[in-house]
């Protein structure tokens, strides 16, 4: 009887013992184990660095031209044009009698400037271009492209006027003062004046715009440009002629090759030198459409009489002109 009493005795004893001996790795572990050294901190992660697309600055070139053509770069001088030469904002281009000149921007806009004409590039961006005509007659061709919305502005100087279009062709004239006319080929046109009062200018129409007023309501083009002469006595004694006439206001004309400026009315009037013997004075007017109108005219210049020449001595000898 004395055995089993004995065994259970022992028995809380020896699952004392196994706790003891399961505790001994753990208190090791946790006492006496040595620290190992901390690991050192992970790198911070590396910055992805986007290589960063460098934009070409916008710009104009003035891709070709004939005859005489001047470029100045902001307040520089002037200088002869170079093929390719670029233009930024600032930059004045100025073509001369008998000449032309080609401007682009890129594939998005194509300028065409006509003798005597001169503009100056005012701001360039991938959205938009604007450049100023000081004088002379421009055509605009602009090019819609996929994604890309370019907007091109042509505006006169001395005056409110300001042609505007996306996708388009368009011609605008300006003569220096201000008098402006603008003739659409393709697409459709804004053009503002005064007080940013608008039409729009459609294919196949033009519109005037006089100093200090808004914009005419559009019209058909003309199929033909008006153009009158009051031609002078077809004989005459004098080294100088007035030619005068008339044509449409905004409409370009030249007299023996010179630009003449139109009032607001479309009136212009030019001094021309005669020599002796016959003289043929040749007027031409072109409108914004691109149509044409040309009259000539023979003044004979006849020699002085004896008598004239002889008044005229006479006064020279005396140091004086005659009366």
């Amino acid at each position: 009887m004395a055995a089993p009493s004995s065994r259970r005795r022992q028995a809380p004893f020896l699952v004392g013992l196994v706790l003891i001996l399961a505790a001994l790795p753990v208190g090791w572990f946790v006492f006496l184990r040595e620290t190992p050294a901390p690991l050192p901190p992970a790198p911070p992660p590396r910055a992805v660095v986007t290589p960063v697309e460098v934009k070409k600055a916008v710009e104009l070139v003035l891709s070709s031209f004939d005859g005489d053509v001047d470029v100045r770069h902001g307040d520089g001088p002037w200088e002869k044009a170079r093929k390719d030469m670029p233009l930024r904002p600032r930059d004045v281009v100025r073509t001369g009698r008998g000449s032309w000149a080609m401007v682009l921007n890129g594939e998005a806009v194509e300028l065409r400037m006509e003798a005597d004409t001169e503009i100056s590039v005012e701001e360039l961006s991938n959205e938009l271009s604007k450049v100023l005509l000081s004088s002379g007659l421009a055509t605009a061709t602009v090019r819609g492209r996929p994604n890309v919305r370019h907007t091109f502005i042509l505006k006169a100087k001395n005056g409110d006027a300001e042609a505007s279009t996306s996708q388009g062709t368009f011609t605008m004239s300006n003569n220096g003062a201000g008098t402006v006319s603008v003739g659409t080929r393709e697409g459709d046109v804004k053009l503002t004046g005064k007080e940013g009062k608008y039409v729009i200018v459609r294919a196949g129409q033009r519109s005037i715009v006089l100093p200090g007023k808004a914009p005419s309501e559009p019209d058909p083009i003309p199929s033909t440009v008006f153009l009158k002469m009051e031609w002078p006595a077809a004989k005459t004694r004098k080294q100088k002629v007035a030619v005068v006439g008339r044509t449409d206001p905004g409409s370009r004309v030249t007299v023996n090759g010179v630009s003449v400026p139109t009032e607001e009315d479309g009136r212009f009037k030019l001094d021309v030198p005669l020599e002796e013997g016959r003289n043929t004075v040749q007027v031409s007017a072109v409108g914004v459409g691109g149509t044409h109108q040309k009259v000539q005219q023979v003044l004979t210049r006849d020699p002085p009489s004896t008598i004239e020449v002889e008044t005229e001595g006479f006064w020279k000898s005396r140091g004086g002109a005659p009366p």
